[in-house]
C-alpha cells in the first residue's frame, strides 16, 4: 500500500514538472516573438511625441480636423452628383432631363439670387453642368452684380434665380419651385421640371406669339388679366394684344389666339377674320365664364358651331359634393381633371377651382359632320346641377333643374385638310381648348386666410399656361411634377452599410482612441 502512494507521488512530482517546464517554454517562445517583434514606428513617435504632451495632443486632433475640412471642401470642388436616398430622387437630375438638355449648344447661366452654395436647389441645379457643359449654375450677390440688378430690378435682399441665354432670360422665384398636395397639404417640389423647361425656353430658336382678342370682352390683358399677362411673359412668350378691326385680320405670326367672355357679339370683320384663322389650321383658347342674361350672339356662335359646340346657356353650375367644392361655396367648384396632353401634369389633383363656371355644350351629333375629336379636360361631379333663376338664393338643388357631371373644359380639334399621300400634303388641324371659366385666371383671387388661396395660384396658373403651352406646340413647356414631396429613405444595402458605418463606427473609433490616449497619458505618470 505504501509502495503504490510513493508510485503515485512520483507520477504526480513527474506532471508537475512537465506542465512547469512546457509553461516555461511557451513564456521563452511568447517573449522572443515579442521581441522579434518590431514597433510600428509611426504609432510609437505618436504616443511618446504627441500622445504624453497635451499640447500636442490638441495640434494633432487640430491637424485632423484640417485635413477633414480639406478633403470636404475638394469635393465640393469637384461638385460630384449628391448620393441621393430619396424614393423619389428629388435631389437628383433625371436622364430625361439630361436628355433634354445635352444637346444644347448654347452658353445658360443661372443664377441664384440671394443663395448660399449648400442651397439644395442650387445642388440640383449645378448637375446640368455634367450633361452639358454650356449649362453653368451659380449663387451670386446681388450687390456684386449691379448689371443683374439694374436689368431685372432686383433689389438686395430679394431671392430668385435668373436663368438667362444671350438676350432671353427667365426668372424663377422660390415660390415657382414648389406646389402643393391638396390631399395632405405638403409641399412638392418641382424644381427640376421647372429648370429644364426654363432651360428649353430660353435656348429656343422661335419665341411663340400669343394674341389676345380685344373689344369685345371685360377681361383683358390690361384689365382683370394683370396676372396671367406676366405668367406668359415669363414663359418666353411673345404677348400682344389685337384689335381685329384695326388690321382686318388675325397677323400670320399669331400661333394662340386668345378669346375671352365676349359681352357682345363680333362684327362682321372679326368673324370673317377668326373663320379665316380657323382654316389655315392655327389654334384658340377660348375662356368663357357663366351667362347672367340672355344676348343674342349669332356670330360668336357660329365660330363655336365649326367646333361643334353649342351655344352657352344662361345659367351657372353648382356643386352638391362638399369634396368638390371650395370653402364650402357651391359655386366654387373642383373640377375633376381628365388625363389628356394638356393636363397629364395636373391629372388626379384638385386643387384647380372654378368661380361662377358654365357648362359647354358640344353638339355629339355634329362631331363627325364639323370632322372635330373631342377630349374632356375637365367635369363637374355627378352631382353638380345647373342654375338658369339667379333670383333663387337657396343653397339645395331646386326642383326642375338640370342634375349631372358637366363638361368644364374640353380639347376639340378639327380637321381641316387630311393628309394626302400622292401630293406628299399634310394633315391640317385647328385645335380649340375651351374652359367654361374666365375668372379661373383671371386677378380675382380667392381669400388668403383660406386653405386654397395659394393652391388657387398654382394649379389655375399651370392649366391655363398649360393650355397655351399645348397650342403654341411647346410640350416642354406644359408643368410636370414628381410624384410626391414625402422624402422616402430607400439606401441599397451598400449604401446603407455606408450609411450605419458613418455614423456608429467613426464615433467608436473617436471613443476608443480618446480611452487609448487616456490610458497612455496615464501609466506614464
Amino acid at each position: 500500500m505504501e509502495e503504490k502512494i510513493n508510485k503515485n507521488n512520483k507520477k504526480d512530482k513527474k506532471e508537475k514538472n512537465i506542465d512547469k517546464v512546457e509553461k516555461t517554454n511557451k513564456k521563452v517562445k511568447k517573449e522572443k516573438v515579442k521581441k522579434d517583434k518590431k514597433p510600428n514606428k509611426i504609432v510609437e513617435l505618436i504616443k511618446k511625441r504627441w500622445l504624453i504632451n497635451g499640447t500636442k495632443t490638441f495640434i494633432l486632433v487640430a491637424i485632423i480636423i484640417a485635413i477633414f475640412i480639406g478633403i470636404n471642401y475638394g469635393m465640393q470642388a469637384l461638385e460630384l452628383a449628391p448620393i441621393d436616398f430619396s424614393q423619389e430622387k428629388l435631389y437628383t437630375l433625371t436622364d430625361e432631363s439630361k436628355d433634354k438638355v445635352k444637346d444644347i449648344d448654347k452658353d445658360v447661366h443661372m443664377y441664384f439670387v440671394g443663395s448660399t452654395d449648400d442651397d439644395v436647389n442650387l445642388g440640383l441645379a449645378k448637375q446640368y453642368n455634367k450633361a452639358n457643359e454650356k449649362i453653368v449654375a451659380e449663387a451670386i450677390d446681388i450687390n456684386t452684380r449691379p448689371d443683374l440688378a439694374q436689368k431685372y430690378g432686383i433689389e438686395s435682399g430679394t431671392k430668385g434665380i435668373i436663368i438667362e441665354c444671350g438676350e432671353k432670360s427667365k426668372v424663377l422665384t422660390e415660390a415657382d419651385l414648389v406646389t402643393y398636395d391638396t390631399t395632405t397639404y405638403e409641399t412638392i417640389s418641382i424644381a427640376e421640371e421647372k429648370f429644364t423647361s426654363s432651360i428649353l425656353s430660353v435656348t429656343s430658336n422661335k419665341v411663340p406669339k400669343v394674341y389676345f382678342l380685344e373689344g369685345y370682352s371685360e377681361f383683358a390683358l390690361t384689365k382683370n388679366m394683370n396676372y396671367l399677362s406676366m405668367f406668359l411673359a415669363n414663359e418666353v412668350n411673345e404677348i400682344d394684344t389685337l384689335d381685329v378691326l384695326s388690321v382686318g385680320k388675325i397677323p400670320d405670326d399669331c400661333d394662340t389666339l386668345v378669346i375671352t367672355t365676349p359681352s357682345k357679339d363680333f362684327d362682321d370683320i372679326a368673324t370673317n377674320a377668326i373663320i379665316d384663322y380657323i382654316n389655315s389650321g392655327r389654334n384658340i383658347l377660348w375662356l368663357n365664364a357663366a351667362v347672367t342674361e340672355d344676348v343674342d350672339m349669332p356670330n360668336v356662335n357660329k365660330i363655336l358651331a365649326m367646333y361643334a359646340v353649342n351655344p352657352f346657356e344662361t345659367g351657372i353650375i353648382r356643386e352638391t359634393d362638399t369634396t368638390k367644392m371650395a370653402t364650402g361655396s357651391p359655386d366654387l367648384i373642383i373640377p375633376e381633371i381628365k388625363y389628356s396632353d394638356i393636363t397629364k401634369d395636373l391629372y388626379n389633383t384638385t386643387g384647380v377651382i372654378f368661380v361662377n363656371a358654365t357648362k359647354i355644350n358640344v353638339d355629339e351629333s355634329k362631331l363627325e359632320e364639323q370632322k372635330v375629336e373631342k377630349t374632356d379636360l375637365a367635369v363637374t361631379g355627378e352631382g353638380a346641377y345647373f342654375r338658369t333663376n339667379f333670383n333663387n338664393q337657396q343653397e339645395s338643388k331646386a326642383e326642375g333643374e338640370e342634375t349631372g357631371s358637366f363638361t368644364v373644359g374640353a380639347e376639340l380639334e378639327k380637321t381641316i385638310k387630311e393628309e394626302n399621300e400622292e401630293t406628299g400634303e399634310n394633315k391640317v388641324t385647328s385645335k380649340l381648348v375651351i374652359y367654361g371659366e374666365n375668372y379661373f385666371i383671371s386677378d380675382y383671387q380667392l381669400s388668403q386666410n383660406s386653405q386654397y388661396g395659394a393652391i388657387q395660384l398654382a394649379y389655375n396658373k399651370d392649366l391655363a399656361l398649360n393650355s397655351i403651352a399645348y397650342l403654341v406646340n411647346r410640350p416642354e413647356d406644359i408643368t410636370a411634377r414628381k410624384s410626391t414631396g414625402t422624402v422616402t429613405y430607400t439606401a441599397t444595402e451598400m449604401q446603407d452599410t455606408i450609411i450605419k458605418a458613418i455614423i456608429f463606427t467613426v464615433p467608436i473609433i473617436i471613443i476608443l482612441v480618446g480611452i487609448i490616449v487616456w490610458q497612455v497619458r496615464r501609466r506614464k505618470k
